[in-house]
């Protein structure tokens, strides 16, 4: 259901067999690094209670900073790439969308103190919109982008999307 098991192994329409990447970030295992430290944030996250209120706080604050890089690097460069291919549009505007449910759930928590005893519940209602949308990405999304992008475009999308992440984090920081 996920992408490949070797990290930067990815078959594109240009390669034939999987071939290993050894010096640029590929688009794709940029996206599933991101992806895999968003869930062990909110796994940490969700186990937490209304009286862990420090470490509630914690991890809510490294999972928003994860979320607004990652959806400012998809939003600014793999998405309109991909948009532009008919077969995918569909695909993409869907994707903008969930990032704006998200986004309208982290608004709401950013409006709770962390103790309200509604919190949890829309951390879980978060928390599955981001895990709809990372399955979706990692399977509909990422073959598409094999489809469409060979391997150099691949590695491209990467190498922009890792200095602008770079970029934003620093700002961030």
């Amino acid at each position: 259901m996920f992408g490949p098991a070797l990290p930067g192994a990815i078959p594109s329409r240009s390669d034939g067999p999987r071939t290993e990447r050894v010096d640029e970030m590929d688009v794709l295992q940029l996206l599933k690094e991101d992806h895999d430290k968003i869930k062990k944030i909110l796994t940490h996250l969700e186990s937490t209670t209304d009286r862990g209120v420090k470490t509630r706080e914690e991890f809510y604050t490294k999972v928003r900073a994860e979320l607004q890089v990652h959806e400012a690097i998809e939003e600014e460069i793999l998405y309109p790439a991909l948009k532009e291919h008919p077969k995918a549009k569909d695909l993409v505007l869907e994707a903008y969308e969930e990032h704006n449910v998200v986004d309208m759930v982290m608004a709401e928590l950013d409006a709770l103190p962390y103790d309200d005893e509604t919190w949890g519940a829309k951390l879980t209602v978060m928390r599955e919109n981001i895990e709809h949308h990372i399955g979706e990405e990692e399977s509909e999304m990422f073959e598409q982008c094999r489809d469409v992008f060979d391997r150099d475009e691949l590695a491209e999308l990467g190498d922009r999307m890792e200095a602008r992440k770079e970029e934003l984090e620093r700002a961030m920081a």
